[in-house]
């Protein structure tokens, strides 16, 4: 069985990827004989962050994907990412009875979220808390983090290996 297929976050199907047909009789020539370049079209799936990516290809083990999925659920809890708008979804109080004093307001959770998450990067240390706020949170790609940092080409994905690890063990994940 396959790295994909024993995958419990993802959908093996999702993430098949075939090469596109190509089809000698039906090509196409302008008008000096030459074969024209058929127009080629890729779906791309914008929801998939990069950590699924490298999940579902299996550079990540299980704990390593959930842990970098536990702090980008406390970033977005925490509503930490840039927003040019108001928020606009915010549930009005309404009459009537509130909910259960064990139950935590949407502001509470929202502060709780943020404890956790400058918790989890003060866990991980200065080093290690820049490549995972990143790749995790704000989403940028392998290469451009490793760029951005001024470290050489490829040493970011195990530098994030080391990150998520540790993550794990703040999380403290199986």
């Amino acid at each position: 069985m396959s790295a994909i297929g024993t995958n419990k976050f993802i959908d093996p199907r999702i993430l098949a990827e075939r090469p596109l047909p190509r089809d000698a009789k039906t090509a196409k020539r302008d008008q000096s004989g030459k074969k024209k370049r058929s127009v080629r079209s890729v779906t791309v799936n914008l929801a998939e962050s990069s950590m699924v990516w490298l999940h579902a290809r299996g550079h990540l083990t299980d704990r390593q994907y959930a842990s970098a999925e536990k702090l980008r659920a406390d970033w977005e809890r925490a509503n930490l990412s840039p927003s040019i708008t108001m928020s606009w979804n915010i549930i009005p109080p309404t009459g009537g009875r509130r909910a259960a004093p064990e139950m935590l307001s949407p502001t509470e959770t929202q502060i709780a979220a943020k404890q956790r998450f400058d918790n989890a990067l003060v866990y991980l240390g200065a080093d290690l808390s820049d490549i995972a706020w990143r790749i995790i949170c704000a989403g940028e790609a392998m290469p451009v983090a490793e760029k951005n940092l001024h470290w050489p080409a490829r040493s970011g994905k195990l530098v994030l290996k080391i990150a998520l690890n540790r993550l794990g063990d703040f999380y403290r994940l199986p």
